[in-house]
């Protein structure tokens, strides 16, 4: 039977590639090498690129940051969002709004895109962290579109045109209105995003909300509070959401409902579970994936979603579990 089994079973092209790669990067040295090698090549990045390719690398290290903010919900703390794209709606609108109507500067709007979108965290955290699996995305997936739908029809939103006129933001007396601007501030945003994920992962909070993940009930009979810890993976990553969503909102200057619909829930989901929930490496990864995918396939034109399509389809089939790996695991077909 064993024999049979093993004969008719697929070949993993992704067997051993990830895993020894992840060994690999175990090493310190290797790992510092190659984070260091790395931030080199995307500061120099825009004085040997183009317009377009900054603008796509601009959109890769928002990505990041939004996804950086699911994953503390839907990775760590185990919590299924398919409506994350309203704290990202709440966070730009928010700044949208204090910067189009009040004349508010830019850096003085984030706090209060932040407040706001913790406070939309906690009106859906507090009745629904009861509830578990599918019934959970349900609601989340309601919440969003009901966000968007209320966007829509308030006066002071600008309704289904939206807002225009958002001001710049000024650094030092400089304005910035250049993509190449906005890139470097993406990519700090995403360096800081990334570096407050992992203070977060080894936290006593984030043990906490791995042990919640693992097993809830375990972890309350160890004396977790297991819906006050939800409820603070729900506010830290609206917050990471919020701030995404106030430095868009200053880099298009306009913003409209359609920019918050539930597909971009769905992509910002899909880089996450492509990646691997809860690992930070493969949560960029994703991202990567994603952004980099389509654009890469432009050229084949209409045939390039549905290509797209086909590749993610390939990697999840191979690689349920997502592409970064939990830790290095030992086959035992031997």
């Amino acid at each position: 039977m064993a024999e049979t089994k093993n004969k008719h079973k697929i070949k993993n092209p992704f067997e051993g590639i990830i895993e020894k790669l992840f060994m690999i990067f175990e090493n310190k040295i290797y790992l510092y090498g190659f984070f260091a090698a790395l931030v080199v090549f995307l500061v120099i990045f825009p004085n040997t690129s183009s317009r377009f390719t900054q603008e796509i690398m601009t959109n890769l290290f928002f990505y990041v940051v939004v996804c950086l903010g699911l994953n503390i919900i839907v990775g760590y703390a185990g919590l299924l969002h398919l409506g994350y794209a309203a704290f990202f709606a709440v966070g730009a609108y928010t700044t949208g709004i204090l910067s189009s109507r009040m004349g508010m500067d830019f850096w003085l709007t984030i706090p209060f895109s932040i407040v706001a979108a913790v406070i939309a965290g906690l009106a859906i955290g507090f009745p629904t962290l009861r509830l578990r699996g599918d019934y959970l995305a349900i609601v989340t997936l309601g919440f969003g579109e009901i966000t968007r739908l209320t966007i829509r029809n308030l006066d002071v939103t600008g309704g289904a045109i939206g807002l225009i006129g958002i001001q710049r933001p000024e650094f030092f007396g400089i304005t910035l209105n250049q993509i190449s601007h906005f890139y470097y501030m993406f990519f700090i945003l995403a360096i800081l995003a990334i570096i407050v994920s992992y203070r977060l992962e080894n936290s006593r909070m984030g043990r906490a909300w791995e042990y919640i993940r693992e097993d809830e009930d375990a972890a309350a009979a160890m004396g977790i509070n297991v819906t006050t810890s939800r409820l603070y993976a729900f506010i830290i990553g609206s917050a990471f959401g919020a701030v995404a969503g106030s430095f868009f909102a200053a880099k298009m200057t306009a913003i409209s409902p359609d920019s918050f619909m539930f597909i971009h829930s769905v992509m910002f989901l899909m880089a996450v579970v492509l990646g691997g929930m809860g690992k930070i490496p493969g949560v960029v990864l994703g991202s990567v994936l994603v952004v980099l995918i389509p654009e890469v396939a432009r050229g084949i034109g209409p045939y390039r979603l549905l290509i797209f399509g086909f590749l993610l389809l390939i990697i999840m089939l191979y690689r349920p579990q997502g592409i970064w790996p939990e830790k290095p695991t030992i086959s035992t077909d031997e």
